[in-house]
C-alpha cells in the first residue's frame, strides 16, 4: 500500500551511506540503508530504517530523523539531524506509521528537554549500516552512537568526549504518526537504583499514530541499565524539569541520567522491552542481555542473520544484485513480529494477559500487500511463520480484535485498512499447502463467516451488493469486486479439500462476479453503480487505475483471456502495458505499470496462461532490472511490510504464485545462476529445492530448455508439491525465445 506520491528525487538522495562491505558470506550483503528514504516529499518512498533488528524480533532499534507526517519508520535518508534512537519502528508501511517508542539520545552541555531543540547534525560519512548494527556521529554533542539488538532488547553505546555534564536522555512522550505531536498518552517513571531505571508508555488514539484508519492500543513496558552509575537521575513533564523526584507519571514525561566523562568514555545502555509487563520487560532483559558486552550482542545479532538468511542461498549475479537480493529477503524477515515475551506470554485484542501455546503470538499484519508473495515466499522458507500469523489472526477473532478476519492488523487491533479478505487468503493458502497448525475448524468458519456471513459486514466491504447484484458498487467498486472474487476462488478450494461440497459450489460461483464488471462496449473493466451503470471512466479503484487493477483476475486467466478477445488480443494488450512503461517510470502511479502497487504485481507472469511463456521471462527479468537497486532509493515505492521486496526474491529466483491458493509458481527468468532454497522437514519431504539457470546472464534471459528432478520439463510453471518434494529444477537459457517451450500445458 503507497499513500502518496510527489514528483522530483534529486540524485543527492541516492548516495551518502557507507555500504555494508561485501564478502563472501551472504550476511555482509544485506545492506539496511536500501529503501530510506522516507517522507512522501520524494518519489523514492521505501519507508525501511537503517537500524539494527533481528529476525521478527520485538525489538527494532533504530535513528529517527522525523516524527510526524507521511513518514512511517520515522528516518529518511535525505534528512541530516538525528532527534534521537527509539526503540520499535515498522519498515515499509504505506501509512502513517505508529511505535518510534523509547526514544534515547545522549548530550554534553546544558540539558535540553525538547526534542526538535535537542536534535543533532550528523555527517552521512560517519553512518555504518550493517545486519544487527548501526553507527553514527551525533556532530552537536561529538558523541559517536551505536547500536545493536536482540529478540526483546535492543543496547546502545556511546562514545563521549571529556565533559563534566555528559547525559543519556530518553523521552517516553515520542511516538511515530501522522501528526508531528503524535505521542503517548500518558507516562510513568522510576529510578530503580543507581544503574536502573522502569517504567511504561501508553498509547492509545487520542495520542495520534495510526492514522489510516482505527488505531491502536499498546503500553510499552521497559527495563532500563546504564553500564556506569549515574551521578543524577531527573525528569521531566513538559517545561517542569525536577532533578529530586525519583518516580514520576505525566502526560509529556522523560528522564535523564548524568555523569562526568573522560574523552573517549564509552558507556552502553540496554533496555528490554515489553508489552505486557514491567516484570516482563526485566525478565527479557535478563535472557536476551544478561552482560554488558556490545561486541558479544552485536555478534550474536549478525549470526542470527546469517541463519535466517540460509533460507534462500543464491550463487552468481553481480555485487549489485547480491546486495539487492540478500536485502530484499532480510526485509521481508523483519514482520510480522513476536510480540510475547520470552515465556509465552502477550497482550490479547482483549487487552488482557495471555500466554501463547504451540505458537508464537504475532503482528503487523499488512494483509492487502503481504498476501500475493511476501506470504507465498514463507510458506516455502518459513513455514513455522505463517503457522504462527494464523493462529495469530484467529486469536484476535477470539479477543474482539474484529469480526470476521483482520485486513490490516497492528498491535491486535484490525486498522480496516485497504479492500478485500486477506486474513482469509492466508488461511486459505496455508492449509492448501499444508501448514495446519491451528483449530481448523474454527478457520474455516472464520473465513466463511467473512465470505458468507454473519461476519462479512467487518471486512469485506459492500458485501449487500456483492449478493445482490454479483458485483460492489460503492466507490471502490472495481477493486473490491476483483479482490473479493479471489478470495471467494481461496475459500471454494479450501471448501472443497475439507469436503464442503455446497460452500465450494457457491464460492466457485461467486468467484465469477469478476465478469459483471466487465463491459463490453469498453472492452474492459469498469466500475459499477447500484443502478446498473458504469462509473466515469478511471472511477471505481483503490490506489491504482482500472488498466492496471483489471488484470487482477488470478482465479481464472483463462476466463480473463477469453473475455478480453483470445491470447493473442490478451497478449498483446498486456505486452502494451509494458511497452508503454519507460524503465525510469516502472514505479510511478501515472503509468501504465506501477510496480510500487500491488495490483499489478503477477501482470508480468499472466503471458503464460496465453501461450507466451517468453514475455513473462522478458518482462519479469526488466522488472528486476528496472525496479529495484541499492541505496537509499532503492525502493521506489513503499516496501509494504516485506511485500515489495519478496516480489523481488521470488522473481529473481524465476518464478512467482499468479494465484496463490492455486499452489502454482509460473517461472520466469533467475537473475542468478542457482538459488537454493532450505525446506523445513516439518512440512516438506526435501531438504531443498534449487533452481539453476545455465548459460544465465543480462543478454540471456530466455529459457530454452528445462528439467525437473533430471526429467524434460516442457511447462512453464511447476506446483508447490514438486517445491516440497525438494530436487533441482534446471533451465536453460538463451539470448532468443525459445517460442516452443512451455506453451503445451498451460497452468491450472
Amino acid at each position: 500500500m503507497n499513500t502518496h506520491r510527489v514528483a522530483g528525487l534529486a540524485a543527492l538522495l541516492l548516495a551518502g551511506f557507507v555500504p555494508a562491505a561485501h564478502a563472501l558470506d551472504p550476511v555482509d550483503a544485506i545492506d539496511p540503508t536500501i529503501g530510506t528514504i522516507t517522507t512522501s516529499a520524494s518519489e523514492a518512498c521505501g519507508k525501511t530504517f537503517p537500524g539494527p533488528a533481528t529476525p521478527f524480533g520485538l525489538v527494532q532499534l533504530s535513528p529517527d530523523t522525523i516524527t510526524g507526517g507521511d513518514n512511517g519508520s520515522g528516518y529518511s535518508a535525505e534528512m541530516t539531524t538525528i532527534e534521537g534512537f527509539s526503540f520499535l519502528h515498522m519498515s515499509g508501511v504505506g501509512c502513517y506509521g505508529d511505535f518510534g517508542n523509547l526514544q534515547v539520545i545522549p548530550e554534553t552541555g546544558a540539558l535540553v528537554t525538547g526534542r526538535d531543540e535537542a536534535r543533532s547534525p550528523f555527517r552521512k560519512e560517519t553512518e555504518v549500516a550493517k545486519a544487527g548494527y548501526y553507527g553514527v556521529t551525533l556532530d552537536r554533542y561529538k558523541v559517536k552512537a551505536e547500536l545493536t539488538a536482540a529478540a526483546h532488547a535492543g543496547m546502545l553505546r556511546f562514545t563521549f568526549p571529556a565533559s563534566a555534564e555528559s547525559r543519556i536522555k530518553v523521552d517516553l512522550t515520542r511516538r511515530i504518526g501522522a501528526k508531528s505531536d503524535s505521542r503517548s498518552s500518558s507516562q510513568w517513571v522510576r529510578q530503580v537504583d543507581t544503574r536502573t531505571v522502569e517504567g511504561w508508555m501508553r498509547c492509545d488514539p487520542s495520542g495520534g499514530g495510526w492514522g489510516c484508519g482505527p488505531g491502536p492500543t499498546y503500553t510499552v513496558y521497559f527495563s532500563m541499565q546504564f553500564a556506569k552509575p549515574v551521578r543524577a537521575f531527573g525528569t521531566w513533564d513538559g517545561a517542569d524539569v525536577s532533578r529530586t523526584l525519583k518516580q514520576r507519571a505525566g502526560t509529556h514525561t522523560g528522564f535523564f541520567v548524568e555523569f562526568p566523562t573522560k574523552a573517549g568514555e564509552q558507556i552502553a545502555v540496554k533496555s528490554g522491552i515489553s508489552f505486557v509487563s514491567i516484570e516482563g520487560a526485566r525478565a527479557n532483559l535478563v535472557h536476551d542481555i544478561p552482560g554488558w558486552s556490545f561486541d558479544a550482542v552485536r555478534r550474536q545479532a549478525r549470526a542470527q542473520w546469517a541463519s535466517a538468511i540460509r533460507r534462500a542461498r543464491i550463487d552468481g549475479g553481480t555485487d549489485t544484485q547480491r546486495r539487492i537480493f540478500y536485502t530484499a529477503l532480510y526485509h521481508t524477515m523483519l514482520d510480522p513480529r513476536s510480540v510475547s515475551d520470552v515465556d509465552g506470554s502477550y497482550i490479547g485484542a482483549d487487552h488482557l494477559p495471555h500466554k501463547a501455546k504451540g505458537f508464537v503470538y504475532r503482528t503487523i499484519f499488512s494483509g492487502w500487500d503481504v498476501f500475493r508473495a511476501d506470504f507465498p515466499l514463507q510458506t516455502i522458507i518459513n513455514p513455522s511463520l505463517i503457522n504462527d500469523e494464523v493462529n495469530s489472526l484467529l486469536q484476535i477473532t477470539d479477543f474482539g480484535g474484529t469480526l470476521g478476519l483482520s485486513r490490516w492488523e497492528l498491535m491486535g487491533t484490525d486498522t480496516e485498512t485497504m479492500v478485500g479478505d486477506p486474513g482469509l487468503n492466508v488461511i486459505c493458502e496455508a492449509y492448501l499447502k499444508g501448514i495446519r497448525g491451528y483449530d481448523v475448524s474454527k478457520a474455516y468458519a472464520l473465513a466463511r463467516g467473512v465470505a458468507l456471513g454473519p461476519n462479512n459486514q467487518s471486512n469485506r466491504n459492500d458485501f449487500a451488493h456483492w449478493t445482490k447484484l454479483g458485483y460492489c458498487a460503492d466507490g471502490n467498486s472495481l477493486s473490491e469486486t476483483l479482490e473479493n472474487a479471489y478470495s471467494d476462488y481461496a475459500l471454494s478450494r479450501f471448501a472443497s479439500a475439507l469436503g464442503k461440497t455446497d460452500d465450494a459450489q457457491r464460492l466457485a460461483k461467486t468467484a465469477q462476479n469478476y465478469r459483471n464488471i466487465f463491459s463490453p462496449d469498453a472492452g474492459w473493466f469498469r466500475g459499477r453503480n447500484p443502478d446498473g451503470s458504469w462509473m466515469a471512466e478511471g472511477a471505481g479503484c483503490v490506489e491504482s487505475n482500472p488498466e492496471q487493477q483489471g488484470w487482477f483476475v488470478p482465479q481464472d486467466v483463462p476466463g480473463l483471456i477469453g473475455l478480453v478477445g483470445g491470447p493473442d488480443k490478451f497478449n498483446a494488450r498486456l505486452n502494451k502495458l509494458f511497452e508503454n512503461t519507460p524503465p525510469d517510470q516502472i514505479m510511478r502511479w501515472n503509468n501504465f505499470y506501477n510496480h510500487s502497487n500491488e495490483p499489478v504485481h503477477q501482470c508480468a507472469f499472466m503471458f503464460t496462461y496465453a501461450g507466451a511463456p517468453w514475455l513473462t521471462q522478458k518482462w519479469s527479468r526488466y522488472i528486476c532490472e528496472n525496479a529495484y537497486a541499492t541505496g537509499p532509493g532503492g525502493l521506489d515505492g513503499n516496501d509494504d511490510v516485506g511485500q515489495m521486496s519478496a516480489w523481488y526474491v521470488l522473481a529473481s529466483a524465476g518464478l512467482y504464485p499468479v494465484s496463490p491458493a492455486s499452489g502454482v509458481y509460473i517461472l520466469g527468468s533467475p537473475v542468478f545462476d542457482k538459488i537454493t532454497l532450505r525446506l523445513d522437514p516439518k512440512y516438506a519431504k526435501g531438504k531443498t529445492f534449487t533452481i539453476s539457470a545455465a548459460n544465465n546472464s543480462a543478454q540471456n534471459v530466455y529459457v530454452q530448455s528445462a528439467t525437473l528432478g533430471g526429467k524434460p520439463l516442457t511447462r512453464a510453471w511447476i506446483t508447490h508439491e514438486e517445491i516440497a518434494r525438494g530436487g533441482m529444477l534446471a533451465l536453460t537459457m538463451g539470448p532468443e525465445p525459445n517460442k516452443k517451450w512451455g506453451v503445451g500445458e498451460l497452468p491450472k
